[in-house]
């Protein structure tokens, strides 16, 4: 069945009881996201439940196949099927032979939810990890800056309700060439990387921006991508920077209309008159 059949809008109408500070009430209604079990199946055997936004969901399958170290690229996965499963959707892929022989070596059983990209994992020894990024030519911090000053005007789900993070991948102009949002922070991510690899992007050429803080998930998962530099709205944590540290990845945080924080990493300075003169 095709994932546009299984899935409404990704938002509905709540009736809400107002309160307001001077003692009045009313009636009223407000938009509230969408949220559903997204169940992950790998040659019909369970993997994962997450729960996330409904939508985009081959994206999401792929970059998190990807992140969770399952798969190299869109050409590991041979088959995809997704159908409704009780009051979600379960998707199951079909990995290349070798691909499937590494995850069944490594299997791990997991309930996900919004907030968390790693419950479950029960040693850190059995988490993926990325491998270091090859050098690279900084980004510039221009281009960082065109990327924020854009991001918003790429969220309609959270203009609507206020509730959803979003990522998007940028190429080296700053230009958003691929947005996603979702309830959950490292959804989003996988949903926008997944989006990337089954359009044929590379990685290299651009950059991640978030609307969340960066996390060691975070950092993680766009280096199994591959892209240089992760830019997130909220300050990063000190294990996230440790982990950019080690695996080559700049990580700018804090990052505003008109500043961020660059914590592991560098950036290309020039431009930057043309940022002030424009804002």
């Amino acid at each position: 069945m095709p994932p546009s059949e299984l899935f409404a809008f990704p938002a509905r109408e709540a009736a809400t009881q107002v309160f307001e500070a001077g003692g009045l009430t009313h009636d009223g209604a407000r938009a509230v996201a969408e949220e559903t079990p997204v169940s992950f199946l790998f040659g019909g055997v369970p993997y994962a439940v997450m729960m996330a936004s409904p939508g985009d969901v081959e994206d999401f399958a792929f970059g998190f196949a990807l992140t969770e170290g399952l798969i190299a690229g869109v050409e590991d996965i041979r088959a995809l099927d997704v159908a409704a499963r009780g009051q979600g959707v379960a998707v199951d892929m079909r990995l290349a032979p070798e691909k499937m022989r590494g995850h069944l070596a490594r299997r791990r059983a997991i309930e996900g939810r919004s907030s968390c990209g790693l419950c479950g994992v029960e040693s850190e020894a059995m988490l993926p990890q990325a491998r270091r990024l090859a050098p690279a030519a900084p980004v510039e911090a221009q281009a960082v800056f065109a990327a924020l000053k854009n991001l918003s005007a790429n969220q309609p789900l959270n203009a609507l309700t206020r509730a959803v993070h979003a990522a998007a991948f940028c190429d080296r102009d700053g230009v958003i060439l691929i947005a996603r949002e979702d309830v959950g922070r490292h959804n989003a991510l996988d949903k926008c990387i997944g989006a990337a690899l089954r359009q044929g992007l590379r990685a290299q050429n651009g950059f991640v921006v978030v609307t969340s803080r960066a996390s060691f998930e975070m950092v993680e998962k766009t280096a199994f991508f591959g892209a240089p530099l992760l830019a997130a709205i909220s300050a990063p944590t000190s294990l996230a920077i440790a982990r950019a540290e080690a695996l080559g990845l700049t990580l700018a945080a804090v990052a505003r209309a008109d500043s961020f924080a660059v914590f592991a990493g560098d950036v290309a300075r020039s431009d930057l008159s043309q940022h002030r003169t424009a804002s």
